[in-house]
């Protein structure tokens, strides 16, 4: 195979916060999307992270998380509740490696 053949542009996927305390609270599961190739600097910053910079972690992840239209979700002194920042950290974090196995609706 040749590199070539594994380059391509970044793909929106969706993932689901679908537990059932936050089906409970919301009436349904709670969508957001993730880019299934991030760029090197998102890449080096994650590598270089540790459970001691948890303010950086929260910060990269913010600015991984997207809508159905490839907007960022949190910006512009918008922020999501803790209860479900805590639900959408590991998400994405538990899935950084296995995107390229899920669908996207686009």
């Amino acid at each position: 195979m040749k590199l070539s053949q594994l380059a391509s542009k970044p793909q929106l996927i969706k993932l689901s916060i679908d537990d059932a305390e936050t089906i409970e609270e919301f009436g349904e599961a709670l969508e957001f999307y993730v880019y299934d190739r991030q760029d090197i600097d998102t890449y080096m910053s994650l590598a270089a992270l540790d459970k001691g910079n948890q303010g950086q972690i929260i910060e990269l992840i913010y600015g991984m998380i997207y809508d159905e239209n490839g907007e960022l979700i949190v910006k512009d002194g918008v922020s999501l509740p803790v209860n479900i920042l805590s639900k959408v950290i590991p998400l994405v974090v538990e899935n950084l490696g296995n995107l390229k196995s899920q669908t996207t609706d686009k």
